[in-house]
């Protein structure tokens, strides 16, 4: 028997999920959460041999999480769902040696095909999303010009961007003004929507 630990933060979603996982001859879903950041106690309390993540998650992300597990228990395997294939996500999700990633549309028989694969040490990756990551383009911005402007797109001020990312407004603004260069923008809210489009933000 297969035993899944399932994490969204849409309790409708989540539901349904767990439901139609349940249906599985060999699948029982041992533990459901809400929050990114409650994905390792949930996997050190149940001992699930895949955990599937919800890429966008209160807490934090499903990259995250999946990178949290790995350190926690690195026998349980992870699985990403998403409503929106960011090329980025990919990327972060593969570095984060996630063991698929799939989009949230796929029918259900889909997914229970990639979870027994990845529980069968396989990666299992939607082709079209496969296909993007290979042509799109890495994003120019270092980690922290993408902290702050990611910041920045949420609305957050300068001295907010500041204690949040322990810098002075000096660095934060040095930062913005990096990234709307590189980014070829008229300003700070031009840099965010490329930086949007292109899902160098996720």
């Amino acid at each position: 028997m297969i035993r899944i630990l399932l994490a969204e933060d849409m309790h409708m979603i989540r539901g349904a999920l767990a439901a139609l996982l349940d249906l599985e001859p060999d699948m029982e879903v041992v533990a459901e959460v809400a929050r990114g950041d409650a994905v390792v106690p949930a996997a050190l309390a149940h001992h699930p041999d895949i955990a599937v993540l919800d890429l966008s998650m209160p807490g934090v992300d499903g990259i995250s999480a999946a990178r949290d597990l790995g350190a926690a228990l690195p026998e349980c395997r992870v699985l990403i769902l998403t409503a929106l294939g960011r090329p980025e996500a990919l990327r972060s999700a593969l570095a984060a040696r996630v063991g698929g990633f799939m989009l949230k549309d796929a029918r259900p028989d889909q997914l229970a095909a990639a979870i027994r694969s990845v529980v069968a040490g396989e990666h299992v990756i939607d082709p079209k999303l496969a296909a993007a990551a290979l042509t799109a383009k890495e994003s120019p911005l270092t980690p922290r010009e993408t902290d702050v402007l990611r910041l920045a797109a949420s609305g957050a001020e300068l001295d907010e961007i500041s204690r949040a990312l322990h810098l002075t407004r000096g660095t934060v603004r040095n930062y913005l003004g990096a990234a709307v260069t590189k980014l070829d923008a008229r300003n700070r809210l031009d840099a965010v929507r490329i930086a949007r489009e292109q899902g160098w933000l996720d």
